[in-house]
């Protein structure tokens, strides 16, 4: 279907919620000005779910840090996944072609579930979802193998609310490494322990599918990580079973985990800050191509509350694409969205005048 056919059946059908920032230099909370505050701008807009919104209050405690806690089966098994992948690289020109397209698809699906899924359905609650698309969404996050729903959300949400503190789950302040993977393969601070704890996750709890997936999450990502996209290019068109592994498992699950993980590290450390020169999260076109568009993210860290993670909708961003798709097939709705007055103002106000608001 042509894209401006579904630009015109996208847009007919009202589902789409514009939020408006309060005016440039307007009062709240007792005369308190704006600018002293200004991540606090959707405050008011979900009284459903606030535990994503920057909190300028929280300062890391002073003293050293703790002593970093290796763990030591997670660097092991991370070791030998990127290991196969690289072995998985040296195979793809012996791969069948149906091989290379089943992985190129798996990869997209398993990116879906996280980033129209995990992040901006159910951390963030930028839109709804009828139960079709929520199945579908649950059962390609499983794919990605990145956690389960519930948690990835709970250290999401912590990664917004604390960003570039010790309760940050990745807190790019450590360094790239750090925030890529090696957040993975120590234990978390303590401040994180803490602060997650105590995070309101009753929107996920009352989700029954959400809590189905992290009770049976670990037979799960067995199933749809590892064992179906090994056995389906061997078993149905004689891909050699080497090849079905390395490349349609190992190799494709890693690239959609750096392609995830570089939105935590690439986007907080490289590119412009148009809308909020205050916080580290950058625009960084490259990471969006490779993270069906997650990589617009000093747009998505001053907005959070956006379900298209980015001014521009469709522009390098698959995952806007898709959740506008589902509504006009009826499974999404509710779509919030930011109005132009307000992305202007706070660029006006915040931006660094690298980029203007097209």
């Amino acid at each position: 279907m042509p894209a401006h056919i579904l630009q015109e059946i996208s847009g007919s059908y009202s589902t789409t919620t514009t939020i408006t920032a309060p005016p440039s230099g307007g009062q709240q909370n007792g005369g308190e000005k704006l600018e002293k505050n200004p991540h606090h701008w959707g405050a008011d807009v979900r009284p459903e779910l606030k535990d994503d919104l920057y909190d300028p209050s929280y300062q890391d405690e002073e003293g050293p840090p703790p002593k970093l806690e290796y763990v030591w089966r997670n660097i092991i098994l991370m070791a030998l996944l990127h290991l196969g992948a690289l072995y998985g690289i040296t195979l793809v020109p012996s791969c069948r072609l149906y091989t290379c397209l089943f992985a190129y698809l798996y990869y997209v699906i398993s990116a879906l579930g996280i980033t129209a899924g995990a992040h901006r359905l159910w951390s963030h609650r930028t839109y709804k979802a009828r139960l079709p698309l929520r199945l579908f969404l649950i059962i390609a996050n499983t794919m990605a193998f990145q956690n389960d729903v519930y948690e990835w959300a709970r250290d999401h949400r912590a990664h917004h609310k604390f960003s570039e503190t010790h309760a940050d789950p990745h807190n790019s302040r450590r360094g790239f490494f750090f925030s890529h993977v090696g957040w993975l393969l120590v234990r978390k601070h303590p401040a994180v322990k803490e602060k997650g704890g105590k995070l309101d996750m009753s929107d996920l709890k009352a989700e029954k599918l959400v809590m189905f997936q992290r009770r049976y999450y670990k037979p799960g990502l067995l199933l749809m990580c590892f064992i179906l996209p090994t056995l389906v290019p061997w078993y149905c068109w004689g891909e050699t079973f080497l090849n079905s592994l390395c490349v349609s498992t190992f190799l494709r699950y890693a690239v959609v985990l750096n392609a995830t993980w570089l939105v935590n590290s690439a986007a907080h450390l490289y590119g412009y800050r148009p809308y909020d020169k205050n916080i580290s999260s950058r625009e960084n076109i490259l990471v969006s191509m490779g993270a069906v568009g997650e990589g617009f993210h000093n747009y998505h860290h001053a907005f959070p509350y956006d379900y298209s993670a980015s001014e521009y909708r469709w522009h390098i961003n698959f995952t806007t694409f898709f959740i506008d798709c589902m509504a006009a097939l009826g499974l999404a709705y509710d779509r919030k969205r930011v109005s132009k007055a307000a992305v202007l103002a706070r660029i006006k106000r915040t931006g660094d005048g690298s980029c203007k608001s097209g």
